[in-house]
């Protein structure tokens, strides 16, 4: 999202974002009033830097719970994904609530019948390892494209999540 980075830089706050990429991230993070992170992700990320950079509490989805920072870094740590989506809704209240990866938490969301919408960002690098976001996903789900963002960096899709009955939504 906006320029190239890794987790390991400085910059994980969302000030470089511009143009396309900066109107993903908003539409996505508009109304956001809680998030989910698999531990991986959260590790992956450097912990954002040691304070949570999305709207709302950000919770981590992990075993080891006791590793919880302190609070005031806006992330909590919780164990099973049925917890952390209770807790979750719980937060956000009138908000919405966001599954940010990894693959096994977007996985288990899908499963559950939990996701609205799918987002899927896809930059220009083909990486030889890493979880597969699909791997091992047994049903079939209908998707409606909402809205695509694209700049050098990446291409960001937004579909919602039709199921079985429902409409395609008039745009």
């Amino acid at each position: 999202m906006g320029g190239p980075w890794t987790y390991a830089d400085d910059g994980r706050d969302t000030d470089g974002m511009h143009g396309a990429d900066r109107e993903y991230y908003e539409s996505i993070t508009d109304g956001l009033g809680c998030g989910i992170v698999g531990r991986n992700m959260y590790d992956a990320a450097g912990a954002w830097g040691g304070t949570n950079p999305f709207p709302g509490t950000l919770i981590v989805l992990t075993h080891r719970t006791e590793d919880q920072p302190d609070p005031s870094a806006g992330f909590l740590f919780v164990d099973g994904f049925d917890a952390a989506l209770m807790k979750a809704r719980e937060l956000a209240g009138d908000g919405g609530v966001s599954l940010g990866g990894g693959a096994d938490l977007i996985r288990q969301g899908l499963a559950a019948g939990v996701v609205d919408e799918l987002a899927i960002s896809t930059a220009p690098l083909v990486l030889g390892g890493g979880k597969r976001l699909f791997e091992g996903f047994e049903q079939d789900i209908d998707l409606e494209v909402l809205g695509t963002w694209s700049s050098q960096y990446a291409t960001h899709v937004r579909y919602a999540v039709r199921r079985a009955g429902q409409e395609y939504a008039a745009h």
